[in-house]
């Protein structure tokens, strides 16, 4: 994942500063495309989402370890002004993160020291596109935006909790969003590889009955924070 990252990141220098070289070349692809005022796509992708999570006592015990996913879902995009566009992007995502308490000497079996967190959401971000002028068939551009899900793989009202092996977390999240790309005029379509972070605002915690458990005892929030790869295609 901090390789396809690393990618995306030099690909969106190297076609800013390739562009800028080249602005007097004549245009070639799909030259009235971004003048329609509606345009609708999909996008398929990657994402590695973790948890951020806050204690009641400075005294860290949970080590989180992520796992690759992956996205799927549809773009509808309204042209605003000429550099910024609004962008409706409901989706699919699947992830799985495994928590390790550290703290072996509250547990009586090592077994409980790991809890599997499976997640499907179906993901509905609402995104502000801002975008440069259009360099040839390349054009940059920045995203920023607001995001809730819904976790099809929620036990939030489930009765059991960690006594019985259930980790349980909310069904609703609110997130902000935060990115970069790149649109390529293709000859057919246009084609765009982005990047973004996704960040919880709320607390997606379900505490165990117990208000001394040893696994959600110390634990004042968790929020999820993810990285989103998406390769777009209008």
């Amino acid at each position: 994942m901090r390789f396809l990252v690393l990618i995306l990141t030099v690909l969106f220098v190297t076609a800013t500063a390739h562009g800028q070289r080249r602005t007097k070349e004549k245009v070639v692809n799909l030259q009235n495309f971004d003048k329609k005022k509606l345009q609708f796509g999909y996008y398929i992708g990657l994402n590695s989402y973790n948890y951020k999570v806050e204690y009641k006592k400075l005294l860290p015990e949970v080590l989180v370890k992520s796992s690759l996913g992956f996205n799927i879902g549809l773009v509808a995009d309204y042209r605003v002004f000429e550099h910024l566009n609004l962008r409706f992007e409901p989706g699919l995502s699947s992830t799985q993160r495994e928590l390790n308490f550290l703290d072996r000497s509250r547990f009586t079996k090592s077994s409980d020291t790991l809890r599997t967190v499976k997640s499907t959401y179906i993901h509905l971000p609402l995104i502000l596109k801002f975008s440069t002028k259009r360099l040839n068939n390349i054009r940059p551009y920045l995203l920023g935006g607001i995001s809730t899900s819904i976790n099809l793989s929620s036990n939030q009202n489930n009765p059991d909790d960690n006594v019985n092996k259930v980790f349980r977390t909310q069904t609703n999240t609110f997130y902000y969003e935060l990115g970069l790309g790149i649109d390529f005029y293709l000859y057919y379509f246009k084609f765009s590889p982005s990047i973004r972070g996704v960040f919880a605002i709320s607390d997606e915690l379900v505490p165990d009955v117990d208000p001394n458990s040893p696994w959600t005892g110390n634990i004042s929030a968790l929020r999820s924070r993810g990285i989103f790869i998406n390769f777009t295609f209008h």
